[in-house]
């Protein structure tokens, strides 16, 4: 069976959606979900996680790159990305730094 791919959402209106309103769509997901940030330039090595990762950027930006698919996604404010089980990832923080919400399947 192949591996699913990441999928991004990016958002499209000129206002960010409110750190609530994100929360809203995890919990309509019946996702459980917390909150993580990191400082500018902060870098996580390339890894995998063992469930389905949901994550929306709150405030700041990261850059998500995806070896597998030869590219990088950068998230800024609402922008969400679903990255599956077992997708090699990396990731380097923004200059302003990134807060986070992140939610888990494990389906």
């Amino acid at each position: 069976m192949a591996k699913s791919t990441v999928t991004i959402q990016t958002w499209s209106h000129s206002e960010a959606p409110t750190e609530a309103a994100i929360r809203q769509q995890l919990e309509a997901e019946g996702l459980s979900y917390y909150a993580w940030g990191n400082g500018p330039g902060d870098v996580y090595a390339a890894h995998t996680h063992a469930y389905h990762k949901v994550i929306y950027v709150v405030q700041g930006a990261i850059t998500f790159g995806l070896p597998a698919e030869g590219k990088q996604v950068q998230l800024k404010p609402g922008d969400r990305m679903d990255l599956p089980a077992g997708i090699r990832h990396d990731a380097v923080v923004g200059p302003e730094g990134v807060l986070c919400l992140e939610g888990h399947r494990y389906n």
